[in-house]
């Protein structure tokens, strides 16, 4: 059963690129005792270490610890605080939603004018958010600098909830289910080597697992991600990328990566004579730190299996227990065949 306690915890944390350090305290709490070696980089990756003595492949289970948000880069006089997006946001969930502003989780709102301000036009089209600013009520530019000046990263306030049994909303899914997946899962016993990677600024370029990889090179490499779920009203069925409910989310190509033929194609055998519900994914856009980890040194066999989420990159998302609960007993099972 998932962790939602863990899960919330993760969720609910400050997580934005560059800025991982809260995720990264939850996870490396959670997983003393059950590894051999925590190591933090320098760059701010989370690297444990199981078994390395043991025979058999290195195998490397892999989630991303930061989220998407924003970022301070400048304050006009009368304290407002214009901001860049960092990482993939679209423009149009940004207007009116509340967020908190650096470490101290300052509280602000993400504003526009009025309505009735607006001209016909600037009311037919999305308000870019280079026109946005976030308002923490200071008075004077002075005031807010003392308390967000520029630099200053900004993340989504929203609590993690339960709408109903078995279905949860609240931000950065993706990815901190891979990282609560992972963490289950180095609760197992394994025979053989577990490098686990907890990495940082994957939304801004896949950072923290080129250096990770680097580091330790993994004979195999799983990644764990929230992904896409386009099961949509507005969205055409063969567009649906992937569907809650219907299990883990299984890659064959994205933007960056071929996942290995043969490991995947064992991972699907395995999902049929254990009756595991799986889908692939249908869009051959985005992509996972998988990219990086494939192509280290003398490269790594991988594959990526995420859980649907929806709503990704946005202010709140939405999962099924259900997917993270199939996704985590296939993997857990998997990892025990490849010894």
């Amino acid at each position: 059963m998932a962790n939602t306690e863990l899960i919330a915890k993760l969720s609910n944390a400050f997580g934005v690129s560059g800025y991982e350090e809260e995720v990264r305290n939850i996870l490396k709490e959670e997983i003393k005792g059950f590894v051999d070696r925590i190591e933090i980089d320098s760059l701010g990756n989370l690297i444990a270490l199981k078994n390395m003595q043991a025979n058999g492949p290195k195998v490397m289970l892999n989630a991303h610890m930061d989220e998407v948000g924003l970022i301070v880069d400048h304050i006009d006089e009368n304290g407002f605080l214009g901001f860049k997006k960092v990482g993939g946001i679209d423009d149009r969930v940004l207007a009116g939603k509340r967020v908190l502003v650096g470490k101290s989780k300052v509280p602000g709102v993400i504003g526009i004018k009025a309505i009735h301000l607006q001209s016909a036009e600037e009311v037919k089209n999305t308000i870019p958010s280079k026109n946005l600013y976030i308002d923490i009520g200071a008075k004077s530019k002075e005031e807010a600098e003392k308390i967000a000046p520029p630099g200053t990263p900004v993340m989504f306030k929203t609590e993690f909830e339960t709408l109903k049994k078995g279905i949860h909303i609240g931000k950065a899914f993706d990815d901190r289910l891979g990282c609560a997946l992972i963490v289950d899962l180095l609760k197992e016993n394994y025979n053989l080597p577990i490098i686990a990677l907890f990495s940082v600024q994957e939304e801004i370029g896949l950072r923290g697992a080129a250096t990770g990889a680097y580091q330790y090179t993994p004979d195999i490499s799983i990644t764990l991600e929230g992904t896409i779920s386009a099961d949509l009203p507005e969205v055409k069925d063969h567009l649906k990328c992937t569907r809650l409910g219907k299990g883990p989310v299984i890659t064959i190509k994205d933007s960056g990566t071929i996942t290995d033929h043969a490991l995947r194609e064992k991972l699907i055998s395995l999902a049929k004579r254990q009756k595991i519900p799986y889908q692939f994914k249908q869009l051959l856009a985005g992509g996972t730190d998988a990219y990086r980890i494939q192509i280290s040194k003398g490269g790594a066999k991988v594959l990526t299996v995420a859980v649907p989420v929806r709503y990704i990159h946005s202010p709140v998302s939405l999962f099924y227990e259900e997917d993270y609960d199939n996704t985590l007993k296939l993997i857990k099972r998997f990892i025990k065949t490849l010894s």
